[in-house]
């Protein structure tokens, strides 16, 4: 229980990694704030499923668009747990089309949330931390912010940047016992990914195998999604006592993906 009595907050942690990370982290003794946007009924069973881990779990609804409810946040996990050590920003939106069509609308919401919002937690959280002497912050970037592609301005964008913040906040707090990372997945099986998949399957008439062959074959070598608990396993790792020198770093999880780039 190397994190016991110790606080996390996970943005968008509902499901996928950012739940993922809530039963990684609640595993090793850790106390939960999750945020995101889900039916009661989904929200209390993942309630459940952290206090039956022994450890004390809690749920905020912050729009993560509006700077006033994630100072609501960060303040109320603070007030409700007594401390918030462990800050892991992965909430995230996003949208396909070229740049010449793509919506504002969705080019303001994107900054907002993947890139404002971990702004807005980290200048709250740092402070407490500071005073502790002691956090972890994760960012969730992606391999798509070492490299681009075509049709995703807006997550390219926040992602890379969110890479450059990290970087940022690693070097204001290097000689703290404060530690900011980025974490860079490849492809991860989630409901957006699943449904594009499904929608190749009506368009060319092949199977769900098909579709994933061939959705993988361009992308990560090793022809195999990336796993939401090996991605938790990671963020885990990193709230760890053997990684207090990792700092600053945007680390791959991706399937040799970004091995084969130049």
């Amino acid at each position: 229980m190397t994190l016991a009595k110790k606080s996390a907050l996970i943005t968008g942690s509902l499901g996928g990694i950012g739940f993922a990370t809530a039963k990684a982290l609640a595993e090793q003794g850790c106390d939960i704030t999750l945020n995101g946007f889900a039916t009661p009924e989904i929200i209390e069973t993942r309630l459940s499923e952290l206090r039956n881990l022994g450890v004390r779990a809690r749920y905020h609804s912050a729009d993560l668009r509006q700077p006033a409810q994630i100072a609501d946040l960060i303040a109320t996990t603070r007030e409700e747990h007594g401390t918030l050590d462990i800050l892991v920003n992965n909430a995230v939106v996003r949208y396909f089309g070229a740049v010449e069509n793509f919506a504002p609308e969705h080019w303001d919401e994107a900054l907002a949330v993947n890139l404002s919002a971990p702004f807005h937690t980290i200048r709250l959280a740092l402070p407490g931390m500071k005073q502790n002497n002691w956090g972890r912050i994760i960012n969730m970037a992606s391999i798509y912010g070492m490299f681009a592609t075509v049709n995703r301005i807006d997550y390219i964008t926040t992602k890379t940047a969110l890479i450059g913040l990290t970087r940022a906040v690693a070097l204001e707090t290097a000689r703290t016992g404060i530690t900011c990372n980025a974490i860079c997945p490849g492809t991860v099986l989630t409901p957006a990914i699943d449904w594009r998949l499904r929608q190749e399957m009506q368009r060319d008439g092949t199977s769900f195998e098909q579709a994933e062959e061939s959705f993988l074959a361009v992308r990560q070598p090793s022809r195999k999604f990336v796993k939401d608990d090996n991605v938790a396993g990671l963020i885990a790792f990193l709230c760890g006592p053997h990684a207090e020198d990792i700092n600053g770093a945007a680390l791959p999880i991706d399937g040799a993906w970004t091995a084969g780039r130049s």
